[in-house]
């Protein structure tokens, strides 16, 4: 894949809509992750983007897993695209797996056997009774130097937060332990 070049970058990370996603195309430039996760496809604009940054940047193709529900979106889930329409724009970018289904259940069904992630973007799609249940997977899934992005819901002007892994720990062991219930 041919590298980016200066004008397609300057674009990206200083003119791209919406201008939140900058700071993620910025990582990507910065670090050049070899696995990417993300929970949440959405329209696949960011996804798209995102591989073709990173696919540039590579010797070798990038691994991309995303999780979604793709058909199973509700009437009330923000707009997506279907498996097949995602394979199809995606395959060529890199090494894709899609899993389509929840999160949480996805995760525990393959955590195992998708080894640690460079990157991984959870989008505010992401319904969060799934969420929460789907940290002590991620903890598995990251290492101290991989860069966790959560998108948070509303409008704010940077809604992309980088998570540390002291917090994806913290997470983590709520999960497993739920809170002691004072007796009486």
């Amino acid at each position: 894949m041919a590298r980016q070049g200066l004008w397609q970058t300057f674009w990206l990370t200083r003119l791209s809509k919406p201008a939140a996603e900058r700071v993620l195309y910025k990582h990507v430039l910065r670090a050049r992750p070899a696995r990417i996760l993300e929970l949440g496809l959405g329209t696949l604009v960011r996804t798209e983007r995102l591989l073709r940054t990173a696919g540039g940047l590579a010797a070798t193709p990038v691994h991309y897993v995303g999780l979604d529900r793709f058909e199973g979106r509700s009437p009330s889930d923000p707009p997506g695209v279907s498996l097949k329409d995602a394979h199809r724009r995606l395959h060529a970018l890199g090494k894709v797996q899609l899993v389509p289904g929840n999160a949480d259940t996805s995760l525990a069904r393959l955590c195992n056997h998708l080894g640690s992630f460079d990157c991984v973007l959870i989008s505010a799609d992401t319904d969060e009774r799934h969420l929460e249940r789907c940290w002590f997977f991620l903890q598995r899934l990251i290492r101290v130097d991989t860069a966790v992005f959560v998108e948070q819901r509303g409008g704010q002007a940077s809604p992309w937060n980088l998570v540390p892994k002291a917090t994806i720990d913290d997470r983590a062991a709520r999960t497993v332990q739920p809170p002691l219930r004072r007796a009486g």
